[in-house]
């Protein structure tokens, strides 16, 4: 009978975690992963057994020009082996093995300093050791790392794999003390042939894997019962009705901020369901700004349709300004239908009333933003325009593409415009008081308008500058721009005595707190760390997630709207529990709920797909490590979704991506 092939690495290392229980809890014992394939594997096994995870680095010798064809393999300790057929047969001088291991000695070398960061490494002396990796074909660099690690006399050796050869599981039990294969199917293909996923490891999650191993909860025995059963418990089903989202204003109450996340810039549930919740918290709550994950000039253009100042024709026309890639994640069909029903919900208040704005938060409009700063000028003070313009012709040279200036100002600072952005920001706020009292709060809305944009200049040139050798990061610096317009919105809003209420649109990874991710472990904050440090209880963050569906996103930056599918998620993460807990859609709410606050409080991966997706590459790409119950306040989960619809069609996107099983339809 042929087994069943792993879904991933993760899995397989729950599933010969099994097979290994007679050592489990045992002080004696220390797992070993053979990197990076082996490292998620062993990171189950170590996690079910109780023991200390460490890694054993080998480098295979590859037959030059056939580099997937194992000629040997090295490994720490200066331990070499060689496949002495496949030498011979090949006719392999020595002078060409010594250049091959040579330079995968350096690259040994690298990764030992890499995935530890200075820790040394464990003791295995007198230590029954564990040995794992993620498959076995013909064993050369586990018979290497077999080698190796005889010379630090550990008390036993233990091989074990999810898969390998009959043949090579068989010879290696006459070279160690025990070796546990999950399985040996025959014909055996090679090790990724059994893997639905076997997406390459990367560095950086072995890293991540390797830096906090005793803050991860075993993905395996008692957890993956009760924390599903915790959610089931705890789930408030979404049916569609007027009260699904009961619970969710019980949880705001009288909170200021509500910061509304998405898992991607590209599916209809996130964005409908999103507008759903935002209008209730207008109509019944009093919230008067939506500030959104956009460019300030372009959202700002739709700020004046909805509040009846602007003059486009309808909603679809007040979003012309989003131009730039990716055009879909504000030109679509659910924003939209909601622009159109804030212009509406706007028009039927009381004069008295104050209307609900729409605003922008991000950065990347250096030249719009520019330009409406000098119209703005050229219409109050026409001598102010001419030193605007003559500050920002600066960017005159390096063209209209921001990151070259980036690029070029980073590396001779002499070039760089910021003296002129800073300056030209100074002069307009010198001059505030002067500009707003021309023409009462029409004017003073204006020059909001404008400083803002003026605000957006000076820090779009700093985040291009730190995209190449800055000091900081410029994810710090784009979300501290955000929060920093957030702040500056509060305080327009709150002038007249009124206390603004604010509604924030962004991604996941914006909203949730970073203190609970991976990202805050490499010293990155966002908007709803940075917002909850300062308001608290007057924040309430809530992510989206989904298990799979479709999405749409693009390829590669600048590329074309495409509708593709979402792969389910990875085993072990948390779109996978909601998945196994109550496969449909759910509000989740933990405040109050101790038992299940803890259970979400796990370590576990969690997916984000921005504006591109690349399943082929997903666990590197599109997965984070986090605590959930420490990075939102509440989470909607759409189990199965589909794409959101955007304006404009591309082929690509009417024809969406092929089934797996095409031509066999299956």
């Amino acid at each position: 009978m042929t087994p069943k092939r792993f879904r991933d690495r993760r899995e397989a290392g729950r599933l010969l975690a099994a097979k290994l229980a007679a050592y489990a809890n045992r002080p004696d014992v220390i797992v070993l992963a053979l990197p990076r394939g082996g490292v998620p594997v062993a990171y189950e096994v170590a996690r079910a057994l109780g023991a200390p995870l460490d890694v054993f680095v080998v480098r295979k010798l590859g037959v030059p020009g056939y580099e997937e064809l194992a000629m040997g393999a090295v490994a720490t300790g200066g331990a070499r082996v060689l496949n002495e057929q496949i030498v011979r047969d090949l006719r392999i001088p020595d002078y060409v093995i010594d250049r091959v291991e040579a330079e995968q000695r350096d690259e040994l070398a690298r990764r030992e300093r890499a995935y530890r960061g200075g820790r040394p490494p464990l003791d295995v002396h007198g230590r029954t050791v564990i040995l794992v990796d993620d498959g076995l074909a013909t064993g050369a660099t586990m018979r290497a790392a077999v080698k190796a690690l005889r010379q630090r006399e550990p008390a036993r050796i233990i091989v074990a794999v999810p898969t390998a050869s009959p043949e090579t599981c068989e010879e290696l039990r006459a070279e160690v003390d025990e070796v546990v294969c999950a399985i040996t199917p025959e014909p055996f293909h090679a090790v990724g042939y059994w893997y639905e996923d076997f997406t390459q490891t990367t560095d950086q999650e072995v890293r991540e894997l390797l830096a906090h191993p005793e803050e991860v909860p075993a993905t395996t025995g008692p957890a993956d019962t009760t924390v599903p059963e915790a959610v089931r418990g705890a789930a408030h089903r979404l049916t569609g009705a007027a009260e699904d989202y009961d619970p969710l204003m019980d949880l705001i109450g009288d909170a200021r901020f509500v910061l509304l996340g998405e898992a991607s810039h590209g599916t209809y549930e996130f964005y409908h369901e999103r507008a759903r919740i935002t209008r209730r918290l207008i109509e019944e709550k009093g919230f008067t700004a939506v500030a959104v994950e956009a460019d300030w000039p372009d959202a700002y253009r739709v700020n004046r349709y909805v509040r009846g100042a602007g003059e486009d024709f309808d909603a679809a026309e007040a979003l012309a300004d989003f131009r730039r890639f990716p055009r879909w994640m504000w030109r679509n069909t659910e924003v939209v239908d909601f622009i159109d029903w804030l212009r509406g919900h706007n028009d039927a208040l009381a004069p008295n009333l104050e209307k609900t704005g729409f605003y922008g938060l991000d950065l990347y409009s250096l030249h719009a933003s520019m330009k409406a700063v000098l119209q703005y000028l050229e219409q109050v003070d026409p001598d102010a325009a001419r030193r605007a313009r003559a500050r920002y012709a600066c960017f005159d040279h390096f063209g209209p593409d921001p990151q070259i200036y980036g690029f070029i100002a980073a590396s001779d600072l002499d070039r760089s415009c910021k003296d002129q952005v800073v300056s030209q920001l100074v002069e307009l706020r010198r001059r505030a008081t002067e500009y707003a009292k021309r023409d009462g709060s029409i004017a003073e809305e204006e020059f909001f308008y404008a400083e803002q944009n003026a605000r957006v200049v000076k820090n779009a040139e700093e985040y291009y500058r730190s995209m190449f050798f800055g000091e900081v990061s410029s994810w710090n610096l784009r979300d501290g721009h955000m929060v920093e317009t957030l702040e500056a919105l509060i305080a327009h809003l709150g002038r007249q005595g009124r206390r603004a209420k604010v509604i924030v649109w962004a991604h996941n990874s914006h909203l949730g707190d970073a203190r609970a991710t991976a990202m805050g472990r490499r010293g990155e904050v966002n908007v709803g760390q940075l917002v909850r440090q300062e308001y608290g209880r007057e924040a309430v963050l809530v992510g989206f997630t989904t298990d799979h569906g479709t999405v749409t996103a693009a390829s590669d930056w600048d590329g074309a709207a495409e509708r593709k599918r979402v792969r389910p998620a990875l085993a072990g993460s948390w779109e996978a529990v909601f998945h196994a807990s109550l496969p449909s859609r759910f509000l989740l709410i933990w405040r109050g709920n101790r038992a299940l606050n803890e259970a979400l409080r796990e370590l576990r991966l969690e997916r984000a797909i921005g504006v591109i997706y690349r399943p082929e590459t997903e666990r590197a790409s599109h997965y984070f490590q986090a605590r959930l119950s420490d990075q939102f306040d509440a989470v909607l989960h759409f189990d199965e979704t589909r794409a959101v619809e955007p304006l404009e069609y591309t082929a690509e996107w009417e024809t969406g991506e092929l089934p797996e099983t095409f031509p066999f339809a299956v």
